[in-house]
């Protein structure tokens, strides 16, 4: 295998880095090439698409994604870009997309599961949804929002709701009326849901009594409460509040339902049992939900998605990535409260009248195996989850998914960059050396995929999630908008050059935000119409290799400045993972009075290992070794567990804060508070904490979905 980057740069090659360039020690990986079994029943083993998707073929190359959907009227211009960067796709075109998700499948596929529901206590049933069954939920629900609550077209609601069933149905009879949803991830803090609520204009609330999470039923009903004081103290009234119930036969929650604003949508649905509602057909351009961003500080971002663009681009991403045909059993291991969900377990295999499952709990309860023993049962062929999960499961249960009849012939890897270690322990272990990979790179305001390899025409290549997508350009700027070419071993700022029918519409309520953020770096004239001139900027550092294949180095905050030599933590992360005994590793700044910054590294180890020097002097050399002395972290910091949001991702700030003797600020709603002021004591002692630094002496470390 050759190396992009074998020893620590010159001190003039530091001097001749520029702020958005980021030095670059990833050894470049061989490659592994899909099984002919997979390929020869792909939706896409034709490498002409490569072609087709070119830049002289841009925009109405994306009508092969159009073509999907089921059109109530076919759109008369397929990119307006007349008001530069608010971008229209499909312009003209009609259509509904609850009809596109239900029922265009009902007369072939009718009969067919459409939704697999696991709950956490293995001692419940399997609970199968067929196309027919969702048809009948979604109409009576859209029934109840539209003859009780009074919604229309362009009305918000906001829902916080667990992984149940009711939430896909909720969101697919908004979507049946034109009314736009806003889904709040469930383990966010009522006072996060009020703040959601206060922003979208939202005047009624869906949310649940309560749900299991690590073997215990949540109250959730107290969160809808604190939810709506949030919004009313900011002067947002919520007229009504819907209350799902988890057990049918017993209340989730202590919390007394508030007379004239709370309902049990139980019983306002037997009121419109077997109502039918006709999908309401929606301009392509209509907004079909506002997704919430969650970065640890300010105010939150409404991103806001369209109608016929977004469901297109989910639509294709799932088909020919994903390899998504009718007869598979597809899950995603992620949570419809993130944009993952909403793309990959509810729109996109819907429209494709694939069986989409869902799990409620936590994926290592009761043990490691639990994802595992869901596969097996369910005869799940393709499996979609974070690197954060991998790594998880990889630490509690290395051995754990030998033991299960797995068949998984795709498998996606998404939300961050994974390091080769994970992904070959994924691609072994898991996969059998069968399945092709996806690594997938996306965000919240994308709607989909940017970069991946397609699965049964590309090789992959552990680190890197290959090539753009179909129809999409990328483009790695310096701070000073000149590119750094592929194949230079230099990292900086990616941008898209063009936008795709997945792309966000705006900020909702901010569209100067949104134009600042996205476009303000990079645009030389505000006033043009000409899309070339409306780089998108990620706010990731990467690369792009000989190859073509793209190397995500993570959020461009989440670069440390060591004394001018600008290093990507997530590639000191995969550093930490080669060492045998670790199963998670996090790298902070911290601030160091010579060198501006030096890392501070964050452990956790496998189970049965005991926590020594020896094992921080592995982790140590490893560093050196795999990047150069220039990257040699302060302290190896070995932890019992690291501080995890509900959906499993690392909170580096609050290690970040930590290090840097800071107010860690709000951790309520992590999964594992208590783990945070076990680490604080071993890194400040036991004594009251001396504040050593400001937020304006360290690169605060965001949360990105």
């Amino acid at each position: 295998m050759a190396e992009a980057h074998t020893d620590a740069p010159s001190k003039d090659d530091e001097m001749r880095l520029t702020e958005a360039e980021i030095a670059v020690h990833w050894k470049e990986e061989e490659y592994f090439h899909p099984i002919p079994k997979f390929i020869g029943q792909a939706n896409l083993t034709d490498p002409s698409i490569v072609e087709r998707f070119s830049e002289k073929n841009f925009p109405e190359c994306f009508r092969e994604y159009a073509d999907l959907l089921s059109w109530d009227k076919y759109w008369t211009t397929t990119l307006d870009s007349s008001n530069a960067p608010f971008w229209k796709w499909f312009v003209g075109g009609k259509l509904n997309v609850s009809y596109n998700c239900v029922d265009r499948h009902l007369e072939k596929y009718g009969n067919k599961a459409a939704i697999l529901w696991v709950s956490e206590d293995e001692s419940e049933p399997v609970v199968a949804i067929t196309f027919q069954e969702l048809y009948a939920r979604v109409n009576e629900m859209a029934a109840v929002l539209r003859d009780f609550c009074g919604l229309k077209t362009g009305d918000r609601v906001t829902i916080h709701m667990p992984m149940v069933p009711e939430l896909p149905v909720t969101m697919l009879a908004c979507a049946r009326l034109g009314v736009i949803h806003s889904v709040v991830f469930g383990g966010f803090s009522g006072e996060a849901c009020g703040a959601r609520i206060v922003d979208s204009g939202s005047r009624v609330l869906i949310s649940m009594d309560g749900y299991y999470r690590s073997g215990k039923v949540i109250d959730h009903k107290v969160a809808a409460d604190i939810a709506v004081k949030k919004a009313e103290a900011e002067g947002t009234k919520v007229e009504k509040v819907l209350i799902w119930r988890r057990f049918r036969e017993k209340s989730a929650s202590s919390t007394p339902l508030v007379e004239g604003r709370d309902f049990i949508v139980d019983e306002l649905l037997k009121k419109h049992a077997g109502a039918r509602v006709a999908p309401v057909s929606m301009p392509a351009e209509a907004p079909l939900f506002l997704m919430y961003t969650s970065g640890s500080t300010g105010k939150p971002k409404g991103v806001q998605h369209s109608t016929g663009g977004y469901l297109s681009y989910v639509t294709a991403a799932s088909k020919f990535i994903q390899d998504i045909h009718p007869t598979d059993i597809y899950w995603c291991m992620a949570d419809i409260g993130w944009i993952t969900g909403h793309s990959f377990i509810v729109y996109g295999p819907l429209a494709l009248a694939a069986t989409t499952v869902m799990y409620e709990g936590v994926p290592t309860h009761p043990d490691a195996g639990r994802p595992w023993r869901i596969a097996e049962r369910l005869n799940v062929n393709i499996f979609h989850t974070s690197p954060t999960a991998i790594r998880m499961l990889r630490k509690l249960g290395p051995d754990e998914p030998k033991k299960y009849n797995l068949r998984f012939k795709c498998m996606t890897t998404v939300g961050e960059p994974i390091e080769p270690e994970a992904w070959l322990w994924y691609y072994r272990t898991v996969g059998r050396s069968q399945a092709s990979i996806t690594d997938t790179w996306w965000l919240t305001e994308t709607g989909g995929f940017l970069c991946s390899t397609k699965p049964a025409i590309d090789p992959m290549k552990p680190g890197s999630t290959g090539p753009p997508m179909p129809g999409i350009y990328p483009i790695i700027f310096d701070e000073n908008g000149k590119e750094i070419p592929p194949g230079s071993s230099k990292a900086g700022n990616i941008c898209i050059r063009n936008p795709w029918p997945g792309i966000m519409q705006t900020i909702w309520g901010d569209p100067e935000r949104f134009v600042r953020q996205y476009y303000g770096k990079y645009n030389k004239d505000k006033n043009s119409k000409d899309w070339r001139d409306w780089p998108w900027l990620a706010g990731d550092g990467a690369l792009i290799g000989k190859d073509g294949y793209i190397r995500i180095l993570g959020r461009i905050d989440d670069v440390i400045n060591v004394a001018g030599h600008r290093l990507g933590t997530k590639e000191l992360e995969s550093a930490c993972l080669t060492v045998p005994e670790v199963a998670e590793a996090a790298v902070v700044p911290i601030v160091d009075p010579e060198r501006g910054r030096v890392p501070e590294v964050y452990i956790a180890l496998k189970p049965g290992i005991k926590a020594d020097q020896a094992v921080a002097d592995k982790v140590t050399k490893a560093i050196e070794t795999e990047i150069g002395k220039i990257a040699r972290p302060r302290t190896v910091r070995i932890v019992p567990d690291m501080p995890k949001t509900r959906s499993g991702k690392i909170m580096r700030r609050v290690l970040a804060s930590i290090s840097n003797s800071m107010d860690y600020g709000d951790i309520t709603t992590l999964a594992n508070p208590e783990v945070v002021e076990q680490i604080r004591v071993q890194v400040q002692g036991a004594g009251p904490v001396e504040k050593k630094a400001g937020p304006e002496d360290i690169r605060r470390f965001g949360e990105t979905t």
